[in-house]
């Protein structure tokens, strides 16, 4: 079912519900909603579908529909001329959440569960949660995304749609891109993470699980579906990250906090000292990833070659490049580039960014980058190579 705005000289506005046989643990084999946020602005003219995906943590909507002055990204890309798609995995945003409703189901810590109180007044204890599992692991999540890659293709009527994928989303659309180049046209990441020594697929030629995942049982990789973010929190992993002045608005975070509340109905009404003033809790899926990593990425040789990659991150992100010695924490966006085997691949560090570039103030940048990317193949007149971009916007060669 949708619901379609009409607003005069704008994209046109369609909210998408799709239906997708889950193949999550949670509710495997049952029919899931996935939310899909369209803005058309082909005005009637050929349909250019480009699908964004969210990471980990951020619902898609705040992260790539910001209604705020122009942040939204989905909405200005629209207005160059794209039919722009915005989707929710499970347990994201608006689409389903399954076994995540209950605090029972909260990562069972004592920290985790004071989070709780007094809204609503949650009994601060060690009970193991109901569901003992995970939410969602790799194959879940490219099932999910294949689910709307076809609906988009199916509503427009092109044999391949553009990927945008922020932070985590990387581990979701670039190994859909190596197994469906038939479908992908070309792949942009922003502040992708990628892990060089992530678990591998078994077998190693192919993208199976590395463990046997369960498909209906309770029992998983981990022994709760959901862990919980605080405004707190948002606010002062973002503070590692601001290195220069003005590197963003004062008032972003209250802005990205209501987006975020907007985007969960339910976790909004949990948290806070006040009883009957909650501040909002972010619930976050837990996930188990695997395929994502220096072995997989060169695969069928396909990324760089049959998929153009276009990879932006920002020169202060404290998320994407860590240190070698935290094993499956280790990433590394340079590490990223240097694995895709093909010459079709573009890589830009950005002066005075973070990984939350989406709501800093180089969001424009972005915004311009990735127009230039669909339209052109070629970012301020490069379709190669790996660059350092100044706060003038001048671009240095970057060594491989």
């Amino acid at each position: 079912m949708a619901s379609t705005v009409l607003t005069a000289a704008a994209p046109v506005l369609t909210d998408h519900y799709v239906d997708h046989k889950s193949t999550i643990p949670a509710n495997y084999d049952e029919m899931a909603k996935l939310f899909v946020r369209e803005r058309n602005g082909t005005n009637g003219g050929p349909r250019r579908p480009v699908l964004m995906l969210h990471g980990r943590s951020v619902p898609a909507l705040a992260g790539f529909d910001l209604q705020h002055k122009k942040y939204s990204w989905a909405e200005e890309l629209a207005k160059t001329g794209f039919d722009v798609f915005v989707m929710e995995l499970q347990g994201s945003g608006l689409s389903t959440r399954p076994k995540m409703d209950k605090k029972k189901n909260v990562q069972p810590t004592e920290a985790q569960r004071k989070l709780l109180v007094p809204n609503p007044d949650a009994q601060v204890d060690l009970t193991p949660p109901e569901y003992k599992a995970q939410l969602n692991n790799s194959q879940s999540d490219w099932d999910e995304v294949d689910t709307v890659v076809e609906f988009i293709k199916k509503l427009t009527g092109v044999k391949k749609v553009d990927l945008i994928g922020w932070s985590a989303a990387a581990q979701q659309l670039g190994p859909y891109a190596i197994q469906h180049p038939d479908k992908v046209r070309s792949l942009f990441l922003l502040a992708p993470i990628f892990p060089p020594e992530g678990r591998q697929s078994q077998p190693l030629t192919d993208f199976g699980a590395p463990v046997a995942l369960p498909v209906s049982a309770p029992a998983g990789a981990f022994g709760f579906p959901m862990s919980l973010g605080t405004k707190f929190g948002l606010d002062s992993s973002w503070r590692n990250d601001l290195k220069c002045p003005d590197q963003r608005e004062a008032d972003m975070v209250d802005v990205v906090w209501k987006a975020m509340m907007q985007a969960d109905p339910v976790g909004a009404k949990w948290g806070g000292p006040v009883p009957g003033s909650p501040e909002g809790l972010n619930r976050i899926r837990n996930s188990y990833w695997w395929g994502w990593n220096r072995t997989t990425v060169p695969m069928h040789d396909t990324l760089g070659n049959k998929v153009p990659v276009c990879i932006v991150y920002g020169e202060h992100d404290s998320i994407v490049n860590t240190a070698p010695h935290l094993g499956l924490l280790y990433f590394s966006v340079p590490e990223l580039y240097k694995a895709i085997p093909g010459s079709k691949k573009l890589m830009f560090c950005i002066a005075c960014a973070g990984h939350q570039i989406p709501w800093e103030r180089v969001h424009k940048t972005v915004h311009t980058m990735s127009e230039h990317w669909l339209k052109h193949g070629k970012v301020e007149g490069a379709t190669s190579g790996s660059y350092y971009r100044d706060e003038d916007g001048v671009l240095t060669p970057v060594e491989d």
